[in-house]
């Protein structure tokens, strides 16, 4: 154990050691830390626990521990180098979490508010009875606000996957008639499957016509329709970094009321990107979007925020346009995808997601943004 804490301690300031001087200035006693995202980010061990139990425990004073079922110990002491303690399914775990707990003087208990659920904070509290709670949330959300170079790089590639999304979805839509909406959904992550990608980073949506108007339809076993507008929102999973794009695409010859809203909205997301740049705020970059929209006439039919946040979750913070503002900062990385959506009519969304330089944003997707006729 000695030798664990030495090599901990003698690390460069790392996500684990910035956390432990927060507690330290904060005075809270330890983590308690099951969002699987935030513990691969903080370690790069990546496992989804399903209903059983994980918790880093990060100590201001003393190295790391990692509660883990057993059938995962083996694995995640290749990322870590501090103890690993492992509970069968026949073991209680909150009785092995109290007996390595039970010789300190734990006060306070920093988890994420965000995600630890009731069952687990329960069983937490009855190891700790004694013991108060804290949002360890907000400060998770800024050490993940500003992305490194590699994750930019991992997006990047994840954004490349995303634009292969695209191709195939636009080619197989149009390529015979009577193809389903769900066709298209098949064909895209069947094809990703076949390229090395195992998750899609959100259920893929294809709606066709008047069901785009709903901006979290669902696809189902309904026929593309010819001369009207197809919506695509998707991404991929790639490296452990997300992908998420939406174009909106016309099979045959869309009607002058389907491509007036198409040039409105195109020009909403376009004049949002380009306005994106260090030092100006999410509420700015959703104005510049909202009031386009809204200028034309359509402002009610404009029901979301214009972005949100992205990296190993395909929502994160910060919100762009919710209902707290932020100035963005180079190495931020989000999306911008307005949309009009008019009941029984028509429903259109663009979006890209993009990293802040130093001087304006770049796009993880390149597929083009003028409509496109198949």
């Amino acid at each position: 154990m000695a030798i664990l804490i030495a090599k901990w301690q003698n690390r460069s300031m790392t996500k684990l050691k910035k956390i432990a001087q927060y507690l330290t200035e904060k005075k809270w006693d330890m983590t308690f830390i099951t969002n699987p995202t935030t513990v691969n980010y903080l370690t790069g061990f990546a496992m989804d626990p399903h209903e059983r139990i994980m918790g880093l425990m990060i100590f201001p004073d003393r190295a790391p521990l990692l509660f883990t079922p057993e059938l995962e110990v083996e694995k995640s002491k290749t990322f870590v180098d501090f103890d690993v303690i492992g509970y069968a399914d026949s073991e209680n775990p909150w009785i092995k979490i109290h007996a390595q707990l039970s010789h300190q003087n734990i006060k306070t208990i920093a988890v994420e508010f965000d995600h630890l659920i009731l069952s687990k904070s329960d069983g937490l509290k009855s190891v700790v009875s004694d013991s108060t709670f804290t949002n360890l949330s907000p400060y998770i959300n800024q050490l993940r606000l500003i992305k490194s170079d590699d994750e930019i790089q991992k997006m990047i590639k994840a954004g490349q996957y995303a634009d292969r999304c695209f191709d195939i979805g636009f080619e197989f839509a149009a390529s015979q008639q009577h193809i389903t909406e769900m066709d298209v959904v098949a064909k895209i992550e069947f094809e990703m499957k076949r390229q090395g990608i195992s998750e899609m980073s959100f259920e893929t949506m294809v709606l066709t016509g008047a069901r785009a108007a709903n901006p979290h339809g669902v696809p189902e076993p309904v026929d593309i329709q010819p001369n009207k507008l197809l919506l695509f929102d998707l991404g991929v999973m790639s490296q452990g970094y997300a992908s998420d794009a939406s174009r909106t695409i016309s099979i045959g010859q869309p009607s002058d009321f389907d491509r007036k809203i198409y040039d409105i909205t195109r020009e909403a997301q376009q004049a949002a990107f380009d306005f994106v740049k260090p030092g100006v705020t999410a509420f700015e970059i959703d104005q510049v979007a909202r009031d386009i929209i809204t200028k034309a006439g359509y402002g009610e039919y404009f029901t979301h925020r214009t972005g949100h946040g992205i990296g190993m979750d395909v929502h994160e913070f910060p919100s762009i346009g919710g209902s707290e503002d932020i100035t963005i900062e180079k190495g931020m990385c989000f999306s911008i995808e307005p949309g009009i959506y008019i009941p029984n009519k028509v429903g259109v969304r663009i979006e890209d997601c993009l990293y802040v330089t130093e001087t304006g944003a770049k796009s993880f997707t390149q597929t083009p943004k003028d409509l496109l006729l198949y």
